[in-house]
């Protein structure tokens, strides 16, 4: 499982040109599913999520949390995070998780998230979204299930 993770001031989605998900100050966060990923790798991957510490504190350090700042979570799926671009020019996607995997994963993710965070938005599953973000910093982190969860 791979988690894009993107400190915003502010970020929206949009289907076919309405509105489906809106945040302010929180996290935007694209989610990757591989096919061996399970509720476990979720929750660890969760737990991790939103206690990142990337906002800055009185000091101007990276030290206060998601819930420190009563941030907000914008969740989006990207089947893309699992591109393998090793060989050609045109990648592959044999390493994402079939669909009906990922989008139980992805919706047990918000199911997760709800109630931890003040707000969580999210995009819509396999459609063709539009993303609008206003990243803060820029700050962009990677989170990789094969680093965060022990084996």
């Amino acid at each position: 499982m791979r988690f894009l993770i993107q400190r915003v001031t502010s970020a929206h989605v949009d289907v076919e040109g309405k509105t489906v998900g809106t945040i302010g100050q929180g996290f935007l966060v694209f989610i990757g599913i591989c096919q061996t990923d399970t509720k476990e790798i979720a929750d660890a991957m969760v737990k991790k999520l939103l206690g990142l510490r990337i906002f800055r504190d009185e000091n101007g350090k990276t030290n206060k949390s998601l819930s420190d700042v009563g941030g907000e979570l914008l969740l989006i799926s990207q089947f893309t995070l699992y591109a393998d671009c090793h060989h050609g020019n045109r990648p592959s996607f044999i390493n994402a998780g079939s669909p009906d995997l990922a989008n139980e994963l992805y919706e047990y993710i918000i199911s997760s998230c709800q109630g931890q965070v003040a707000k969580v938005q999210t995009g819509i599953f396999g459609a063709d979204m539009a993303v609008s973000i206003e990243n803060q910093g820029p700050f962009t982190i990677l989170l990789d299930s094969n680093e965060i969860v022990k084996k």
